[in-house]
């Protein structure tokens, strides 16, 4: 037996959790480095070999599996510091990426601004050359119009290139000749090629999915490169895991090919946690909210699985339009900024980060956050934070508090610290609220799953707002989505178009392109996955009715490996169904429009068991009493010492749950039972 590492790294720690031979878990949070983050996860990584009683080295090569999920791409489009990317698309279509299918993000401002360029339009040249829809080419590659083009663009200091040409997914010719050429012309240049990215219509989807994978993906590939390089001087032996926004991890090298994957991955690591943990305390209708210290993740579970979408993902606006588990973001954590915009209090969606963090962290930060509100409240223990590496400082905090925001309201440094609390729980409910209300679902038929350092302390207030009477909160909470990375499978997602009326698609043409797509998806795991893995196929028809711009991914079901005219016919039914739980409606009497078929293979991987909390007689865990803010005052709190609690235990509100790496906050009329499972279940009356 040997170890296993899930790293996640966040805005402001970077997670681990270490699988020991033995099965048991230990989590770890080391503070992220911004500037680096491959020496932050070489620090971490540092501490737990001391924690282990073991040399760095001698913990890697004794580590069999390390998978990571990382932020460098989410960073970079949120810092829009990536490649200077330009973009050579069909003859005019160039401007195709600025009219967005008339799509604002806020219809009631017409001053909003469009979102930063990532090609401007002096770098995006049109190129004459043109296929129909079936891919017979209309127009020939003019190909020294490609050489003059990137000409111009290198001395424009391009760095990144994205091609997207008409109908380039039913013949990529032209586009795999403009890569030939780019390679004479500007040797070394990445070049993203869009049949590769996603090779299925529409249009638009396309090319901002291939202009965001041009953009991260220099980034990325030196993130990566610089994270193997140091892993492998340190010790570790085998291929690194990087986990993708589908679920699924691959190797950096699959990842390379597609490096726009890896957005949000971070989030879906704790989604699949989330889905693990909850399926083992029999929950299967929740919704799992992560609160770090930057941003606040939440994703609505039906049936004990995550909605993965492929079309409508919206992220840092631009659209990517590959499968995605469907978590949506908004900037509020621990590290969320408090100030007075306009006579009123504003949190977030700026963040202190890593650096210089909070005031309390004592880093050099200047500016409130949610953390030093919570610590003047007393939901936190100063003296013994993050399992005793880091002491909270006060000074400093009740000043900027009261100057920042108590003296623009009016009001004491109490009743401000108050509202940065209530304001962020105010707003991280309002995203719950909005996603629910998109499936038609009640939250308050609802389990809340939570986890991330910052989660527990504001999800019993929140769940009160949103009328959920009951809330999960796991004991590896703290590091849920590194936790997350050790329990995905290696999953490989293959497109192929095909658009034609589904009642007159060619039988023998689907069955040859699921076939073609199985192939292609069972090589890449073989290579990557090894021949005694399970493996488990998954196809789908992405349909829609005629005259719509999205599709929706149908599962296809049948009793062979080949379809039959029956399989086809059940899938359409399918999908009238399908639609009309998402949209209310259902066209019967039209025939859907098939645009792609898609299939998922899945290379099933060993996972660790969650843990398992002894139980038996209860013992005291009460630490003493702190001062804690409920009903608008003060009052003498219970301080309970989580890893004390046998499975069985209860605890009363109000009462402050102290774990190594995250802390529960139990207001007046909450109770906490903890189970086998490690989870704490918390009622609320």
């Amino acid at each position: 037996m040997s170890y296993r590492i899930g790293i996640d790294v966040g805005g402001t720690f970077t997670d681990f959790v270490l699988v020991r031979p033995d099965g048991s878990l230990r989590l770890f949070k080391s503070p992220t480095t911004p500037g680096d983050q491959s020496q932050g996860i070489l620090n971490g990584l540092q501490q737990l070999a001391a924690d282990e009683q073991l040399s760095l080295d001698r913990l890697l090569s004794n580590t069999s599996v390390i998978v990571h999920g990382t932020t460098t791409a989410d960073n970079t489009m949120i810092e829009m510091n990536g490649a200077v990317t330009a973009l050579l698309t069909t003859q005019g279509h160039r401007d195709e990426i600025e009219l967005r299918r008339g799509y604002k993000e806020d219809i009631w401002d017409p001053a909003l601004p469009p979102p930063p360029a990532i090609a401007p339009r002096r770098r995006r040249i049109g190129i004459p050359e043109r296929l129909d829809y079936e891919g017979n080419v209309l127009v020939p590659l003019d190909e020294e119009a490609v050489r003059k083009a990137l000409r111009r663009l290198q001395k424009l200091g391009t760095e990144s290139l994205a091609v997207t040409f008409m109908f380039s997914f039913l013949n990529p010719r032209h586009e795999r000749r403009v890569r030939e050429i780019a390679a004479q012309e500007c040797p070394g240049l990445p070049v993203s090629l869009s049949h590769e990215v996603m090779p299925s219509a529409p249009e638009f989807e396309r090319t901002s999915t291939t202009l965001v994978n041009a953009y991260v993906g220099p980034k990325i590939e030196r993130y990566l490169g610089r994270l193997v390089e140091r892993l492998s001087a340190a010790g570790f032996q085998h291929e690194l895991l990087v986990m993708q926004s589908n679920g699924g991890i691959m190797t950096p090298e699959y990842i390379r090919r597609r490096p726009v994957t890896v957005l949000s991955s971070g989030p879906t690591g704790g989604v699949i946690a989330a889905c693990t943990v909850a399926r083992a305390a029999k929950t299967l209708e929740f919704v799992c909210a992560d609160m770090g210290g930057t941003s606040y993740d939440v994703c609505l579970i039906r049936g004990g699985q995550p909605e993965i979408k492929s079309g409508w993902n919206w992220h840092h606006r631009y659209l990517i339009g590959l499968p995605m588990v469907d978590v949506q973001s908004i900037g509020a954590g621990g590290g969320s900024i408090a100030s007075v915009v306009a006579g009123s209090l504003q949190v977030g969606p700026r963040s202190a980060g890593a650096e210089p963090g909070p005031i309390c962290y004592g880093r050099g930060g200047t500016v409130p956050t949610v953390t030093d509100a919570n610590l003047l409240l007393g939901y936190l223990n100063a003296g013994d934070f993050c399992a005793g590496t880091m002491k909270l400082q006060t000074a400093g905090v009740r000043e900027a508090i009261q100057r920042t925001v108590g003296e623009p309201l009016g009001i004491s440094t109490t009743e401000a610290a108050w509202g940065i609390y209530r304001l962020v729980n105010a707003n991280m409910a309002n995203a719950i609220r909005k996603i629910s209300a998109q499936r038609g679902v009640d939250p308050r038929q609802l389990t809340m799953v939570v986890y991330g350092g910052n989660g527990p302390v504001h999800a019993t207030a929140q769940a009160a707002e949103l009328g959920i009477r009951r809330v999960l909160v796991p004991k590896t909470s703290p590091a849920f989505s590194a936790f997350g990375l050790l329990l995905s499978d290696h999953v490989v997602d293959e497109v192929r178009a095909y658009i034609t009326p589904l009642v007159q698609a060619d039988l023998h043409r689907v069955n040859a392109l699921l076939v073609q797509m199985e192939e292609a998806a069972r090589a890449v795991l073989m290579a990557r996955h090894g021949r005694r893995s399970r493996t488990e196929i998954r196809r789908f028809a992405n349909l829609c009715y005629p005259g719509q711009t999205f599709d929706i991914a149908v599962p296809i079901e049948s009793r062979g490996t080949l379809l039959s005219s029956n399989d086809l016919t059940a899938t359409a039914e399918r999908f009238h169904a399908l639609h009309e739980a998402l949209h209310t409606y259902a066209a019967r009497d039209e025939q859907p429009i098939l645009r792609s078929l898609r299939l998922t293979a899945v290379g099933v991987t060993d996972k660790p068991e969650l843990p398992r909390i002894a139980g038996g007689k209860p013992r005291s865990a009460r630490k003493g009493t702190r001062k804690a803010y409920f009903d608008g005052r003060f009052v003498a709190t219970p301080i309970v010492d989580g890893p004390r609690l046998r499975a069985g235990q209860r605890i009363k509100g109000p009462a402050i749950i102290e774990e190594p790496f995250t802390t529960i906050v139990l207001h007046p009329g909450h109770i906490a039972t903890l189970d086998r499972l490690g989870n704490y279940r918390i009622d609320l009356s």
